[in-house]
């Protein structure tokens, strides 16, 4: 099973020297399949999957780990488990889906890419920017002291209200 290999290959590298060239060479790939995808507009993906990798110049493992990564982003999710290289793909991606993806997994490398510039917006990429970094602000909440008013309103101590 092709995605049973994406995630060994993906898993299971025999050192950490290996393991970062794998990452290397997938990010690569990667970002590859995404400038192509992004300067084309190309919304729809579909094909074989062998011919698909062949046509982003890549692996067909490493078409399955793009797979992987999108498919949270697609308007169908896709059945990875099923797909082999022989199998047709039809993937319709959802660009703000993809995007606000993109920046929830910090992918700084691929929502950064030029070719956003003519599919979303740069105010829509600027404010789920915006909206993700106010996510990641922890506020600390002050801690109510027994002979503070109490924060329900009611004019009272805290120890005589809700405190109690």
């Amino acid at each position: 099973m092709l995605f049973e290999k994406w995630r060994n290959l993906s898993e299971n590298q025999e050192n950490e020297e290996a393991e970062i060239k794998f990452w290397e060479e997938f990010l690569k790939a990667e970002t590859s399949i995404y400038n192509t995808v992004l300067n084309n507009k190309t919304d729809l993906i579909a094909g074989k999957l062998v011919d698909l990798a062949k046509q982003y110049n890549t692996s067909a493992e490493f078409f399955m780990g793009f797979l992987d990564g999108v498919n949270e982003s697609l308007e169908s999710e896709l059945d990875l488990e099923k797909i082999e290289e022989d199998t047709l793909i039809s993937a319709k991606i959802s660009w703000e889906k993809l995007y606000f993806n993109m920046v929830h997994v910090e992918a700084h490398w691929l929502y950064n890419l030029k070719g956003w510039d003519d599919i979303l917006s740069e105010d829509f990429r600027k404010k789920t920017q915006r909206e993700f970094n106010k996510s990641k602000i922890v506020v600390k909440e002050e801690k109510i002291g027994r002979n503070d008013a109490c924060p329900c309103g009611s004019g009272k101590k805290y120890k005589k209200c809700c405190g109690k």
